[in-house]
């Protein structure tokens, strides 16, 4: 055998530190970045809702004014339709004005909580009872020919008036 062959020689195997990339510190400072960036958007929201703070007086004001539009601007058919609409526009302000839930509620699971209307005059809260049992009974009760339907947007409208005039000090 010829020994003219290069002879094999052992050679000093890679580094491992060389095979991982070199990213830097970029991306911490990246990362705390925007951490902080997020925590400063945080606190600028909470404050502002602080701010901002609601208003009960306006709210019902406000909401008084919705329900008066609503009543005034009401044309309906007959005297079931006025029913049903002044009972929404009723509830609807009494929702957001006295933060009550009749709007959710049928007449029935209203008139048997106890604890309805609590922040209401005791007169108030009366006129309130009679005048939506009265606009149920044309709801759900037979044909009502004989009601005029301007006499009940007409009695709604009083109602109205005395809830938005009831609220105790």
């Amino acid at each position: 055998m010829n020994e003219s062959s290069p002879g094999l020689t052992l050679m000093e195997p890679a580094s491992p530190e060389a095979l991982i990339p070199r990213i830097g510190l970029w991306p911490w400072f990246a990362g705390a970045a925007a951490l902080v960036l997020v925590v400063l958007a945080v606190i600028w929201i909470v404050r502002r809702r602080r701010r901002t703070a609601i208003n009960p007086d306006a709210q019902r004001i406000a909401a008084y004014q919705e329900a008066v539009t609503g009543l005034d601007g009401m044309q309906a058919v007959d005297a079931r339709e006025a029913a049903v609409r002044c009972s929404l526009v009723l509830r609807r302000y009494l929702s957001v004005a006295a933060r009550d839930p009749s709007l959710y509620e049928t007449h029935e699971e209203f008139v048997s909580r106890k604890e309805a209307l609590q922040i209401l005059r005791p007169e108030a809260r009366a006129a309130a009872t009679e005048n939506f049992a009265r606009l149920a009974t044309l709801k759900y009760g037979p044909s009502p020919r004989e009601t005029d339907p301007s006499r009940v947007i007409g009695d709604s409208r009083t109602l109205l008036e005395t809830l938005h005039g009831g609220f105790a000090a």
